[in-house]
């Protein structure tokens, strides 16, 4: 699981990976939040519009209709490969879907696609708050074309969302993948689009070297690691996913940590960002508590900050045992670490 980037996160995110943007309206804050949850998120769902045309298209999914208010997705990707953002936070794009899906896409266990789906918009659990949304404009008959610009489009901003929050490609998923009684998108496989974004999301180099980039454009964080680490209760222990110091040299930072854990059920995991000063001293950032669940926990930290020469930014954990008297360690199996940064 992961916490919802913010609005900002999530522009900067979308912008690092190369994506035109357009900003619609008050989109930041235009959303369904006050009708149900938002958050934690899992994955990126994929639709097309059944529509045509830039304008109408965009209107559309900002204002919704009578059945349907809107905002009816994050983003509307044009055929020349534009994205414009009409709404974030909880939106109409993604209904009810199957929960043996999401359990697959949270594990990212499944093969050339997830299985396939028995629950729909009536029966299934609520994939609104759990997934972002992109419409895509096509007519979804199978004979609209899918210019190399929006595919394109469509490959940056799922490996920007699987990159902000350290996802594989497998948290992308088609909407039809998701609901019984959905068909779109229609016109490409969703397997071959995996493929794309798995290809972008090993590719540390410029985005798009041929495109000029502005001078605020982030650095990202990406590491990982799948050392296993044991937590002895009560004690902070410092974290090396990758490197140690997860970020250095930079003014600014948005950060984010997710782990794997095996714990007891009800055992309390705490973590911090701390900033770790050339003279040996730190400032701690806020400690961020999340509870452990039955198996294997998922659990994910987040913190955003500046620092001074010579600083970096480290993160800690401490784990708290259910039952007080249990001396056994806790055991992190797998850790990423993303983010953006600016120097």
């Amino acid at each position: 699981m992961a916490t919802p980037l913010t609005a900002d996160q999530f522009l900067a995110a979308l912008r690092a990976e190369g994506v035109k943007v357009v900003e619609v309206g008050a989109w930041r804050t235009h959303n369904r939040n006050a009708r149900g949850a938002w958050g934690p998120v899992h994955g990126v769902i994929i639709h097309h519009t059944v529509s045509s045309g830039t304008q109408g298209s965009v209107d559309l999914c900002y204002d919704g209709y009578n059945e349907l208010p809107g905002p009816l997705c994050h983003g509307v990707i044009d055929k020349a490969g534009t994205v414009h953002l009409v709404g974030y936070g909880r939106t109409n794009h993604a209904g009810g879907g199957d929960p043996v899906v999401l359990e697959h896409v949270i594990a990212e266990d499944y093969g050339d696609r997830p299985p396939a789906p028995t629950k729909g918009n009536s029966d299934g659990i609520d994939g609104n708050a759990r997934f972002y949304g992109f419409e895509c404009i096509n007519l979804g008959d199978g004979k609209d074309p899918w210019p190399a610009a929006q595919l394109d489009a469509i490959e940056r901003v799922s490996a920007a969302l699987c990159r902000a929050h350290g996802w594989s490609a497998k948290s992308t998923i088609g909407h039809l993948e998701w609901s019984d009684d959905k068909t779109d998108p229609r016109g490409f496989t969703m397997s071959a689009m995996r493929t794309r974004v798995t290809g972008r999301l090993s590719d540390q180099s410029d985005p798009d070297p041929t495109t000029p980039q502005e001078s605020s454009v982030p650095y990202t964080l990406g590491e990982f690691s799948g050392t296993a680490v044991a937590l002895p209760p009560n004690t902070w222990t410092t974290l090396t996913i990758g490197r140690t110091d997860l970020v250095t040299g930079a003014e600014s930072y948005i950060a984010s940590v997710y782990l794997t854990v095996a714990a007891s059920e009800g055992s309390t995991l705490q973590g911090r960002f701390y900033h770790r000063r050339a003279d040996g001293s730190r400032w701690d950032g806020p400690i961020i508590e999340r509870i452990a669940t039955t198996g294997n926990s998922y659990v994910d930290f987040s913190h955003s900050g500046s620092i001074g020469d010579g600083e970096t930014v480290r993160f800690e954990i401490t784990y708290g045992p259910a039952d007080t008297t249990d001396t056994k360690p806790a055991q992190i199996t797998a850790a990423r670490a993303r983010g953006l940064y600016w120097k």
